[in-house]
């Protein structure tokens, strides 16, 4: 391999050397005993070129039934259904205004009544008193001559 006459250098390098990691055994499924009348029959075939063919018989997947969805959308109803409410409301809620209207008017009108009827029955007060006191001064005031801001009675 190599002439005679060459030198041969060798080298010596560090040599890794890797072992394989084992994998994990998975256990078997579990089987599952079945019950011999559920165990579904054996269906074979016979094709016109005469081969046959030998199966288990699945029965077609049926679709799930549709929710017949209805004429009108919910929310339609529940817009028509609050808009009806709505307007029975309202009439209500004018009665309810004129109630509270009314009832303010009569409120203040009591309180006029009140002021009137008081105030009168002060001014009776006041002026059947003044007319009716025994312990007043009656003074009669004749000709009086005033000279020099002094007050000369006759």
């Amino acid at each position: 391999m190599f002439p005679e006459n060459t030198t041969h250098q060798t080298t010596e390098q560090a040599v890794t050397i890797h072992q394989p990691t084992p994998l994990a055994t998975i256990p078997a499924a579990p089987v599952i005993p079945i019950q011999p009348g559920m165990v579904p029959a054996v269906t074979s075939v016979v094709l016109p070129d005469g081969r046959v063919i030998t199966g288990y018989a699945i029965a077609p997947s049926q679709p799930e039934p549709v929710a017949a969805k209805p004429v009108v959308s919910r929310t339609a109803v529940n817009i028509a259904l609050g808009g009806i409410g709505f307007g029975a409301v309202c009439g209500g809620l004018v009665l309810l205004t004129t109630f509270i209207a009314a009832l303010a008017a009569l409120v203040q009108q009591l309180i006029i009544l009140a002021a009137v009827i008081f105030g009168g029955w002060i001014a009776v007060q006041v002026f059947t008193a003044a007319g009716q006191s025994k312990s007043a001064t009656t003074v009669n005031i004749r000709k009086a001559v005033i000279k020099r801001n002094h007050f000369h009675g006759r």
